[in-house]
């Protein structure tokens, strides 16, 4: 299928490069341009695009105002933002999110050329389309630096995923959790349904830039009765805190049970990420053994699988996400499919879950 989009942004220079960027792809067309938000209502009714690529601050009507707009005329099609990095363009992605966005790319900065921002561009976004829109093809190559599961979204086989059967409980010492596309808000519906902190440390990793993850934090933060924070370094991770690994470091950590510390390095990105959902799952491995509880939530790519594999075969517990709740069922679809995932969950189920499993891991029971 050709993806049909419509591009609006106020700046003729940033739209003509968002064209550019998706026209590199074959299997992509532009179908028109808008300006602001306004002008962007009325052509989607008018053109009825497969997806939007929405600026955040115009005249007239904003993206986030266009964004609750289009989602109260019952527009779903997907719409990405394109975000600066700052702390207000951060805000301002959130607020988008929350409205019904479905994810964001950042604008390029400090780029050398026109080419160069033209590759920024089209490596972040081509993916994201392709993953979101229903139905849509992989390219036939691959932008570079993305992975081809990213590409693509979604799982490869067609198979329906089973729940792994017959692992044994242990004591839940530590929560992780990984999450990507749609994660910002998959995670608001996690943390507000924690009635209770849990009596064990939560360890998050969003894929989101710096500035992005410490925003989230001060959101999440406000849902519920948990303390949530953006990790920091040689931090204590104490019962019922939830520390979000900063954006572009992995967060891992040193010390054993009951007395945790994170640590954030710099190493090379894994699965093309960092933070890293597979740096975070080996490193608690490593230092707690299988007394884990291991989450999966929407996203593209298979940062997650092999981590999840890894803490499922010592013995702890994956939950992911299912299909018809994930933005992109890419990230939870292959754990699932690799069979790593002991149960696969609808997302306003999650935080019980989590909660029940967390309260319940005493008990010699089998996980169903």
């Amino acid at each position: 299928m050709t993806i049909r989009v419509l591009v609006v942004d106020d700046s003729v220079v940033i739209r003509r490069l968002v064209v550019q960027a998706l026209e590199s792809d074959p299997g992509i067309e532009v179908i028109s341009t808008a300006a602001n938000g306004k002008l962007a209502l009325a052509k989607v009714e008018q053109l009825r695009p497969d997806a939007v690529t929405m600026d955040i601050e115009m005249p007239e009507l904003n993206g986030v105002e266009a964004v609750r707009e289009l989602r109260k005329r019952g527009h779903q099609m997907p719409i990405i933002m394109f975000s600066t990095l700052t702390e207000r363009g951060a805000t301002a992605t959130l607020d988008a999110l929350s409205a019904g966005a479905s994810d964001y790319v950042a604008k390029p900065s400090n780029v050398g050329s026109i080419n160069e921002s033209l590759k920024a561009v089209a490596d972040q976004l081509i993916p994201k389309i392709r993953a979101l829109v229903p139905g849509a093809r992989q390219a036939p190559q691959r932008a570079a630096g993305v992975p081809a599961r990213a590409a693509v979204g979604a799982p490869p086989a067609p198979r329906t995923a089973a729940p792994r059967q017959g692992a044994r409980r242990h004591p839940v010492r530590a929560v992780v959790l990984g999450c990507s596309t749609g994660g910002p808000e998959a995670l608001s519906r996690v943390v507000e349904r924690l009635t209770v902190p849990l009596p064990v440390p939560m360890l998050v990793v969003q894929h989101m830039p710096a500035v992005f993850t410490r925003q989230l934090a001060n959101r999440l933060d406000r849902l519920g009765p948990s303390t949530v924070v953006e990790a920091e370094d040689g931090q204590a991770l104490v019962p019922g805190g939830i520390y979000i690994a900063p954006g572009d470091t992995h967060l891992e950590v040193d010390g054993k049970a009951g007395n945790l510390r994170a640590r954030i390095t710099h190493g090379p990105p894994v699965n093309f990420c960092r933070p890293s959902v597979d740096v975070l799952f080996r490193s608690v491995l490593e230092r707690i053994g299988p007394d884990l509880l291991g989450v999966i939530l929407t996203g593209m790519g298979a940062d997650g699988k092999a981590g999840s594999g890894a803490i499922a075969e010592a013995g702890g517990t994956i939950v992911v996400q299912d299909e018809k709740t994930s933005v992109v069922w890419g990230m939870p679809g292959v754990t699932a499919q690799a069979g790593y995932a002991h149960r696969i969950v609808p997302i306003l189920e999650i935080g019980q879950t989590i909660s029940a499993l967390v309260q319940a891991s005493a008990a010699p029971q089998e996980v169903n």
